[in-house]
C-alpha cells in the first residue's frame, strides 16, 4: 500500500529527480548560508537567516506539487513540480554578482548541481504534466459524485 502511494506521488523518474533536486537545493542553500561572507558581492540585506527562509519557501513549492499529486491533481502537481525545478535556475543569479572564477570551487559545484538537477526535474515534470493533460478538465475521483 505504501509503495503504491509513493509510486503514485512520485513515479519514475519524477521521484528520484525530486529527491535529487531537493538535496542539491538544500546543499546549495546551506553552503550559501554558512559561507555567505565568501560569496562575492552579496547584497547586505541577505543574511544567514534569510537564506534559510528562502529555502523553506522554495521547498514549500515542491511540497505543494507533491501534495497536489496526492490529492488527485497529478497534472497540476506536475506543473508545480516543474516550477519548483525552475526555481533552481535562480542560483545562476550568483554569476550576475561575480564571475564564476571569483566563487570558490564548492560554491560553483553547489550552484551548478542545483541548476542541473532543477533543469532535469523541470523537464521531466513538464513531460509528466503534458502526458497527464487529459485530467486537466477532470475533478479528482474523490470529488466526482
Amino acid at each position: 500500500m505504501r509503495t503504491d502511494l509513493l509510486r503514485k506521488l512520485m513515479p519514475w523518474p519524477l521521484g528520484p529527480l525530486f529527491l535529487a533536486y531537493t538535496a542539491a537545493s538544500l546543499t546549495h542553500f546551506v553552503h550559501n548560508a554558512e559561507y555567505l561572507a565568501f560569496y562575492p558581492n552579496m547584497p547586505t540585506w541577505i543574511t544567514r537567516q534569510t537564506v534559510y527562509q528562502a529555502w523553506l519557501v522554495v521547498a514549500a513549492v515542491g511540497a505543494l506539487g507533491i501534495g497536489l499529486r496526492g490529492m488527485g491533481w497529478p497534472a497540476l502537481g506536475a506543473v508545480v513540480l516543474a516550477l519548483y525545478g525552475a526555481l533552481g535556475l535562480y542560483g545562476l543569479g550568483h554569476y550576475t554578482l561575480a564571475l564564476c572564477t571569483e566563487h570558490s570551487l564548492t560554491a560553483n559545484l553547489t550552484i551548478w548541481l542545483e541548476v542541473l538537477t532543477g533543469l532535469m526535474l523541470m523537464g521531466v515534470a513538464a513531460r509528466v504534466a503534458w502526458r497527464s493533460r487529459s485530467v486537466w478538465t477532470q475533478a479528482p475521483a474523490r470529488l466526482q459524485g
